[in-house]
């Protein structure tokens, strides 16, 4: 998952003008609850207008003037419920627990099940609605069957502007995980794969490959080179940097509470670390490098997942 920010996104919020609304000064932005962005740069040239009855004509969403092949953002984190075409019009929707947002004309690089967040890329707009230029943005937004103004989620009170050290933090995030070969996406759980590789085996019974017996394996390997980055699936604190018996040298995270539920991971084997135990990390932070110490028969990552305290197949939890 690579998120896509420009540098005209930090211009401060503009005034409202009549129908001329400009979404350019609207950066992305956190709210506490829920954090949201203006999905695309441009002006709104036509507003929010829904009918008195449902059956009658009106506008049930904004439509927001801009240019073919413009990169178009999830207004809050959420899941991809639909990407595909309605009357022959690319449609992406995404929900948000009791919301869902929509997003038309626009060509999408994100499936149904995705998990994206708020100013992350889902798709680009294209041609086909009915504006004043060469092409809008219709933008909708519902709470079950009743339209409200999208417009709305761009006045939460405690809406920010990111700063740009937040704007720095994003960039050099994407570089890293770009120049370590780390797949980007993230999962609805929340993660992005620790290390680029195969899977070598996988959570459950096997039989040990060292001891020759039937035992429980708690954890996915990955086989990658010794010496092949390892980053943090998600931002937490390091409780544990050091050797551990079997494990070799092992990192654990505590990452608190993602997606509602208390989440911790483990990455084993290592040859060494980057970071110590008390150590805070962001999600795609450099952590260490693949090993194959402690009870190993060559180099891979032995990465564990525990959801509530429950350790838990991380094949479930990870981008598919």
């Amino acid at each position: 998952m690579v998120l896509v920010v420009k540098k005209t996104l930090m211009l401060i919020l503009s005034c409202v003008v009549g129908a001329g609304l400009s979404l350019g000064g609207l950066s992305p932005a956190y709210a506490d609850s829920p954090r949201t962005v203006a999905p695309i740069l441009g002006s709104v040239v036509r507003g929010f207008d829904p009918p008195d009855q449902p059956w009658l004509a009106g506008h049930r969403g904004v439509d927001i003037l801009s240019q073919p092949g413009q990169a178009v953002a999830a207004a809050m984190d959420g899941v991809v419920s639909f990407a595909g075409t309605v009357v022959g019009r690319p449609v992406i929707s995404l929900s948000h627990g009791d919301l869902t947002t929509t997003y038309e004309p626009v060509e999408a690089s994100v499936s149904p099940g995705d998990f994206v967040l708020a100013g992350q890329t889902i798709g680009t707009l294209v041609s086909g609605h009915t504006c004043p230029g060469d092409a809008c943005l219709h933008w909708g937004l519902k709470r079950g069957d009743t339209y409200l103004d999208p417009l709305s989620l761009l006045e939460h009170p405690k809406i920010r502007l990111l700063s740009s050290h937040d704007m720095e933090q994003i960039r050099s995030r994407s570089a890293d995980m770009a120049r370590y070969g780390v797949d980007g996406r993230v999962s609805a759980a929340g993660l992005v794969t620790p290390v680029s590789g195969v899977v070598t085996d996988v959570y459950g019974m096997r039989l040990h490959p060292i001891d020759k017996v039937w035992k429980f394996h708690d954890g996915l390997d990955i086989g990658a080179a010794c010496g092949s980055p390892i980053v943090a699936s998600a931002a937490g604190t390091v409780t544990m940097s050091g050797y551990s018996g079997g494990y070799g040298y092992r990192l654990v995270i505590e990452h608190g509470t993602v997606n509602g539920h208390d989440l911790k991971t483990a990455y084993n084997h290592a040859q060494s670390f980057a970071v110590p135990a008390g150590a805070q990390v962001s999600q795609g932070q450099l952590v260490g490098w693949v090993g194959s110490t402690g009870t190993s028969t060559g180099c891979h990552l032995h990465y564990q997942t525990w959801v509530d305290g429950v350790s838990t197949d991380p094949q479930l939890l990870l981008p598919g």
